[in-house]
């Protein structure tokens, strides 16, 4: 999404860009629809049209990210029911594991970025503070098995006491 939105288009800039990811971390549903639903709107009002125009383009853009994805589930799943307990079905869900850790881990490479972790020449506190909140995150729902919602509050109060 972001090489589309942000590097190859410009509808949004990296700012706008980490403020939708934030958002839709936050809200219901998965990312990529909470972010083409942001991406829709703004893009459309952004080229000058009204807000009811606004709307329909993140009507269109969510409906143009889910109807691929519903069309492929459908034929997939019927063709999984049949054959899910095949030995070639099983190896294929084997060497699908390492590859989705592999995504998750470039997603957050990509979000480590100067716009979420400012810089320690530019502002050291901000830079230090976003470190430590990264790995006291990551720490606590690895090894403390804190729940990830509780996280993210104690995350955004932090944030709010310390950054602001």
């Amino acid at each position: 999404i972001q090489a589309q939105v942000v590097t190859h288009y410009h509808w949004l800039s990296i700012s706008e860009f980490t403020n939708i990811i934030a958002v839709s971390q936050m809200t219901p549903g998965p990312i990529g629809i909470n972010s083409a639903t942001y991406c829709g709107y703004t893009a459309v009002r952004d080229a000058g049209y009204s807000t009811t125009i606004g709307i329909a383009g993140s009507a269109i853009s969510t409906v143009a990210l889910v109807l691929p994805s519903l069309i492929l589930m459908i034929l997939i799943s019927k063709m999984f029911m049949k054959y899910m307990h095949t030995v070639v079905l099983e190896n294929i869900f084997s060497g699908l594991r390492p590859a989705i850790v592999g995504l998750i881990a470039a997603t957050t490479l990509l979000l480590m970025n100067s716009e979420n972790f400012s810089s320690p020449s530019i502002n050291p506190w901000t830079f230090w503070i976003s470190i430590y909140l990264f790995v006291a995150a990551f720490l606590g729902v690895k090894t403390f098995k804190i729940n990830p919602m509780r996280i993210i509050i104690y995350a955004g109060i932090a944030g709010l006491l310390l950054l602001y």
